[in-house]
């Protein structure tokens, strides 16, 4: 018996061969109904007029083209499914494409794939023709694989950085204002409680990094990674501290320095276009990495944690806020969505390596948390506003760009929701060569 003799239901009316005895191409729907074991959750429906899933199903997942259901048959995974859906082959019906949360929370929770057997498969692949497994170009706004990087230079090297940065960053200011809101925050927010506007989390964050770096009028303050500036301009303007912010994208430095002056910061603020290995040696009082370490590589840990160590005066703080994995065992590398998509050649390490390495590279580790709710909350208000936005910001950067945020906002806030991924700020300190420091016996900022 034949795949397509048994795999009936869901919606498709049973075909005999039609004249001269060849038998028709298998439906969409019956390719699904092969590689999903018990149906999928969600309705689909295919370009051939096909469907299955349940009909009663809120959500329904469209196969619009051939083309993407080779997409999805010749990238199995995330990877297919993002070219798909990115290219505008795929959709999602009774979700924004600003936020399809629910349609992700649904098939993470229950979509199950299955394997065919080999004789099944085959038999498959013969009803569709090879042709449908020869993998289409895929979208322009993916990246390159990882091996044809190389053409750029090994990874973290200061060109192939600049060019994944710039991959990330360098989109729109214009699309970043409309999702970031006006902090242009593009890091965690730390929320007091789940009804606090996404703008007064931002603030509460700079006030809480400020606090565990214990700045001050006068003193002296290093941001690497500093994006649009907002780290720099909040600890000159609420502190009275000297600052200076370094960032790998230009169209971050450019916006950063004009907000600095549009608002009259220029005495104590500034943020220049520069590796965080070129930035100004200092000593500084305090350094901030607010989402940097992220792009650095877990190899070259070592001399990050030391060059931020050295643009310290001692017992000045370190305080490194960055994402992890949930565990120090997984893997460092990203899925290939997102190192396709959205942060191409980004590792994490787990939080134990992390410290370790601060704690190796010569400092003293003073205090760590982890605020994995607060960025699933900070990532549900960056879609809203998505959402809110959606025409202007298809109109900036096009449908396929918005498409991919709204993916990867989405996805991101269902995995620090279910602990697959963590946020974590350390504070450490930089000690005298004879071990001593200041910093007093209990924490000297407001949790």
């Amino acid at each position: 018996m034949s795949l397509i003799d048994r795999e009936r239901g869901g919606g498709v009316a049973p075909a005999g061969p039609p004249a001269g005895g060849r038998r028709r191409p298998p439906s969409v729907a019956e390719v699904v109904r092969a590689v999903t074991d018990g149906g999928p959750p969600v309705r689909i429906t295919g370009y051939d007029g096909s469907a299955t899933g349940p009909a009663d199903s809120g959500i329904t997942l469209e196969v619009r083209t051939a083309r993407g259901l080779s997409y999805l048959l010749t990238a199995p995974g995330d990877l297919g499914m993002a070219r798909a859906y990115v290219s505008g082959d795929l959709a999602l019906a009774g979700v924004h494409p600003g936020d399809p949360y629910e349609a992700l929370a649904l098939l993470k929770d229950e979509l199950r794939l299955r394997v065919p057997p080999l004789a099944e498969a085959l038999e498959l692949v013969r009803g569709l023709g090879w042709e449908r497994l020869r993998p289409p170009p895929p979208p322009p706004q993916e990246a390159v694989p990882r091996w044809r990087r190389l053409m750029a230079g090994l990874r973290h090297s200061r060109v192939r950085d600049s060019t994944a940065i710039s991959h990330h960053y360098d989109v729109s200011n214009a699309f970043y204002e409309r999702v970031l809101g006006p902090s242009m925050t593009y890091t965690c927010a730390v929320y007091r409680g789940p009804d606090d506007s996404l703008e007064q989390a931002q603030a509460t964050k700079y006030d809480l990094v400020a606090g565990k770096l214990a700045l001050k009028p006068g003193m002296r303050l290093l941001d690497v990674g500093c994006g649009w500036g907002g780290m720099v301009r909040h600890a000159a303007r609420e502190y009275g501290v000297r600052a200076v912010g370094v960032t790998l994208s230009r169209a971050q430095a450019r916006w950063a320095q004009a907000a600095i002056e549009r608002e009259g910061l220029g005495e104590l603020a500034e943020v220049r276009h520069l590796d965080y290995r070129d930035a100004p040696s200092g000593p500084f009082d305090a350094v901030s990495s607010i989402g940097l370490t992220e792009h650095v590589g877990v190899r070259h840990y070592p001399a990050y944690f030391g060059a931020l160590r050295d643009r310290l005066a001692p017992g000045g703080r370190l305080l490194n806020h960055c994402i992890t994995r949930a565990d120090n065992r997984a893997p460092h590398r990203s899925g290939a969505f997102i190192d396709r998509y959205v942060f191409p050649d980004g590792e994490l390490a787990g939080p134990g390596r992390l410290i370790g390495e601060i704690h190796d590279a010569g400092f003293e580790v003073q205090h760590e948390e982890n605020l994995r709710r607060h960025y699933a909350l900070t990532l549900a208000a960056w879609c809203r506003n998505l959402v809110a936005n959606w025409d202007f910001c298809v109109g900036e950067v096009g449908g396929g760009t918005a498409r991919v945020w709204g993916l990867y906002m989405a996805g991101s806030r269902l995995a620090f929701e279910r602990n697959g991924i963590q946020l974590h700020q350390v504070l450490a300190t930089r000690l005298t060569p004879d071990g001593v420091g200041d910093f007093p016996y209990r924490p000297d900022w407001t949790p």
